[in-house]
């Protein structure tokens, strides 16, 4: 959680623990399903004293799941890294009802915690997966590098949540641009909070650009070739 030099807004984001510590002061937030979460009582409308930018994580994560597939589509079967605190049960049902459908076969492996990461991917690498849809949440934000460093290791090629992921060294990214939604969403809307806008009268905003980002150098090194098709859609190619 960040706070504002002003001390009048919590930037943040995940805003459950911030709405149970305080139900005054303003809380901006980025999140993964604002609504479905239940921290605003609807997207037009928030109520109470949070507002922010939702993401569509549930959905981009299965968007992240197709292009893994194109990215290896003679894979028979993938895994789905998921922190155990951050995606539903039912979002982890839809991906694998999504896999199965194509005929791949989908494990779930889960984590808490970030040492519990290295388990977790081994086990799907041993559980025979080609390939990794690291599922959306600040646990694997902030632990991309190691989970970089662990997949190559295992030549387990791996789609993560933002597109800065792939010019830290992940091999695809699909998803908002984390720089662009701090630089033109949030930004504007602390400002409005800062000269006495209520969060219940800011609609929660959602991204409105999508980016498609490989890195080539990640791909060499896993022994990858990538396909065409993916190449000429992506909008930046990293070589």
């Amino acid at each position: 959680m960040l706070e504002d030099t002003q001390g009048k807004v919590d930037v943040t984001f995940e805003d459950a623990a911030a709405q149970q510590a305080t139900t005054t002061i303003p809380i901006l937030g980025i999140t993964d399903d604002m609504l479905g979460a239940g921290l605003v009582h609807s997207l037009a409308h928030p109520e109470g004293n949070t507002t922010g930018v939702s993401i569509f994580a549930n959905e981009l994560d299965g968007k992240r799941q197709e292009l893994l597939l194109e990215l290896i589509p003679r894979a028979q079967r993938i895994a789905a890294l998921a922190d155990s605190g951050t995606t539903s049960a039912e979002q982890l049902t839809a991906l694998q009802d999504a896999a199965r459908a194509r005929g791949v076969a989908m494990t779930v492996p889960q984590v808490a915690t970030p040492e519990q990461i290295e388990a977790a991917i081994n086990a799907a690498k041993a559980d025979g997966a080609e390939g990794l849809n690291v599922l959306a949440t600040p646990l694997f934000f902030n632990n991309r590098k190691f989970i970089f460093d662990r997949t190559q290791a295992l030549k387990l090629p791996a789609v993560y949540q933002w597109p800065e992921i792939a010019f830290d060294g992940g091999l695809l990214a699909y998803g908002p641009s984390i720089v662009q939604i701090y630089r033109e969403q949030i930004v504007q809307m602390l400002a409005k909070l800062l000269h006495g806008t209520k969060p219940a009268d800011m609609p929660v905003e959602q991204p409105i650009k999508f980016e498609l980002v490989i890195n080539l150098k990640t791909a060499k090194a896993l022994g990858l070739t990538v396909p065409q098709t993916l190449l000429v859609r992506a909008d930046e190619v990293i070589e």
